[in-house]
């Protein structure tokens, strides 16, 4: 395994009465920013969860920095993981903000209390409400800013934007963004928020009933996708177009294609002087439709 890797899954499995993740293999890249991706109950948090190791898996391995462990993970490999988790712990229900800032530092050597109280100040949480008396926004903005003041070298994100108001939104995209050139720190997203994904994603796994169906760099998978509309009579030159996955009439008289080989594509302008109507882009969400489909992103790393 690359020195490079922070987190490897090697046919990694759990199983659920109702369904099973796995076997997953999948290996997050040091210093960059992944997303998980996929439809409800496709298995991300299970996947967090198990990276997290509250939930061990019942059949193959993980791999941190290079070491496999079994069990509950070592306390010098715990303190150096940051965690925002979908679902907020109870333990800390009945505790203030402060007092829970308090009793974390206590585990994280690295904590940094002046930054936990300029992000809790820009977030504009209460210091002195207990966390079970505090709206979900205003919870999820302590559970970031205690995060990140933890200084991890891992942050896992679960579906971290979960009832932030726009405003408290766009502060953590920031923050996130200066951890990353601050810090050589690497965060796995768990997130079904597109516009989050294009804003902070270096890497896509798609996951789809349990498994990853491929692991992805965004910015070479967002616009290698085209929609585009081509006369009738000249569609038929692309009818062997190896990129090609959509072909249908869109009027009496034009073509609408789908196709992914971008450059394969530029040559037949070049060599055929195939006119094109227009074209356009796919979205991240048509593409998602796309991968579950089964057409496999050319850009795959996996």
């Amino acid at each position: 395994m690359s020195q490079d890797t922070v987190v490897e899954l090697i046919g990694t499995v759990k199983k659920g009465r109702r369904k099973t993740i796995g076997p997953l293999n999948l290996q997050i890249p040091k210093g960059y920013i992944v997303a998980f991706v996929g439809p409800n109950g496709s298995g991300k948090s299970t996947m967090i969860q198990m990276i997290l190791q509250t939930i061990c898996p019942d059949e193959g391995e993980i791999r941190w920095y290079g070491e496999a462990h079994t069990g509950v993970l070592p306390i010098d490999l715990r303190q150096k993981i940051g965690y925002v988790p979908e679902i907020s712990a109870i333990e800390e229900n009945y505790m203030t903000a402060e007092v829970a800032a308090r009793f974390r530092s206590y585990w994280y050597p690295s904590w940094d209390e002046e930054y936990f109280e300029s992000l809790m100040t820009r977030f504009d949480v209460p210091r002195r409400e207990r966390l079970s008396r505090m709206s979900k926004g205003e919870r999820r903005k302590f559970e970031i800013a205690a995060a990140l003041a933890a200084k991890p070298k891992l942050l896992l994100l679960d579906e971290p934007s979960s009832g932030l108001d726009p405003f408290a939104w766009k502060h953590m995209i920031d923050e996130l963004r200066n951890c990353m050139e601050e810090e050589e720190v690497t965060i796995i997203l768990a997130t079904h928020i597109v516009e989050e994904i294009k804003r902070l994603a270096d890497y896509i796994a798609f996951v789809y009933q349990g498994q990853v169906l491929d692991m992805v760099e965004k910015d070479l998978l967002l616009g290698s996708w085209k929609e585009i509309w081509v006369r009738n009579d000249e569609s038929a030159r692309l009818s062997k177009f190896p990129g090609k996955v959509i072909r249908q009439e869109d009027g009496p008289s034009i073509s609408k294609l789908v196709v992914q080989e971008d450059s394969l594509l530029d040559e037949l302008y070049a060599e055929q002087g195939l006119q094109i109507i227009k074209s356009r882009s796919l979205e991240l969400e048509e593409i998602m439709e796309l991968w579950i489909e089964g057409h496999r992103p050319a850009a795959a790393v996996q």
